[in-house]
Order: structure tokens, then sequence, then C-alpha cells
């Protein structure tokens, strides 16, 4: 997660905030709490909650799945966004993160439309798959731990519908997998492996943006 685009600054963000339509009060809420948590870095960027909103507009979207919830900024976000009778499979294993995050979704009013599911999100996403719930969401965001991202996008592709999206954070890791060092965490070599694997895969359509801390948006086939 990232709480600011790469190479934007402030003044010009808050701009393009400001043209883009601006944040709910909710939403700025969120982002204030988090900016003073102890791991208030870890806060997605508005501009790539925004991305996922207009996202979710142009794919008519009722089906949202999270990995990785924080404090729900994205999640809330989303479930403003999304209709009435839309609904949200939110994946996380923090109880305390996520309290954080189901304060705000009743001040916002949109509780009725989130499943939490606390548990590791792999064991959840397999649940999902074991319910049927094959081509269920129209949109996915992936935004956890790193070293699982290729088998979350896995399981999240066989989740979204044709036509939909898998939506992808931190893709960039600060900019480490562009350099090859022997200090890095496992990490930077799993996302940088699969980072250059995606243009290769028929199944998608692969667009990496520099949002936040790198966005990638995978269109399924």
């Amino acid at each position: 997660m990232s709480h600011q685009s790469w190479g934007i600054e402030p003044d010009l963000q808050a701009y393009l905030q400001h043209i883009n339509g601006g944040e709910a009060p909710v939403l700025q809420a969120i982002r204030a709490e988090t900016a003073r948590h102890r791991k208030g870095r870890m806060h997605i960027a508005p501009e790539q909650a925004q991305t996922l909103v207009w996202l979710a507009h142009l794919l008519k979207a009722q089906h949202y799945l999270e990995v990785g919830v924080f404090t729900g900024y994205s999640s809330t976000a989303m479930a403003l966004a999304l209709p009435e009778h839309g609904r949200i499979t939110a994946c996380d294993i923090s109880v305390t993160f996520t309290d954080i995050a189901r304060r705000y979704w009743q001040e916002a009013g949109v509780a009725h439309k989130i499943d939490l599911v606390l548990q590791p999100a792999l064991i959840t996403l397999d649940n999902l798959l074991a319910q049927g719930r094959h081509n269920h969401y129209d949109l996915a965001l992936i935004d956890a731990d790193k070293p699982p991202t290729p088998h979350y996008f896995e399981r999240c592709l066989q989740l979204v519908r044709p036509g939909g999206v898998i939506a992808i954070d931190n893709v960039l890791l600060n900019g480490r997998v562009l350099h090859h060092n022997h200090n890095d965490p496992p990490s930077v070599a799993i996302l940088r492996q699969f980072n250059a694997g995606l243009v290769h895969d028929a199944r998608i359509v692969p667009l990496t943006l520099p949002v936040g801390d790198g966005l990638t948006l995978l269109l399924k086939q």
C-alpha cells in the first residue's frame, strides 16, 4: 500500500483530488486516522481508490473482492460506489486494523454491503471457489502481503468474471523491483518475476500504472 503516488507533489496531488471529485468526508476521516497509525504508510493512495471506483462504474460492478483491508479506505470507497444491492467480500487477518474499518463502514452506512472474513486470504479464496463462486466478481483488489501475490492472482482469476478486472497494488515496491540486491527480502524477487510474466499471460490484458506504489490492472479475457 502507498499513501501517495510517485513523483507527485502534495499540492498537485491535492489539485488532482479536487478536479477528480475529491473525497467523501468519511474517506477523509479514514485517511486522517490512518496517517496517525504506526503503520500508516500502508494506506492506499486516494487516487488508487478513485481509479478503482471509476472502474467499478465502468464495469457496472455489483460484486467486489478485496484481499487486504487494513483500515478500510478502499473497501469504504468501493461500498459507497456500488449499488445498494452490491456486495463486497473482504479478506484480512487483523482484528485490530479491521475494527477501525468496521467503525467507518458503520459511519458510512455501508456495513450491510460488506462480508469481512478474518483468516488467511488463501483459505478464504479457496473456500469461495469450493462454494462455486467462479466468474462471480466484477472487480478484485489484491493489496496484502507480497510473497503470496502469484497465488492470490491465480485464485482471483478464477473468481473474477470474463471482462472483469483484477487490480494489484504495490507492484513497484518503492522501486526495488528495478535492482537486484542480495539484501532484498524474497518478496522482491517474487514480485519482479510475477510482473515480468504478466505480459506473456494470454488469459489477461495487463496494464501497470505509476499510481501510488504501482497499480497493475488485469483485464480477464
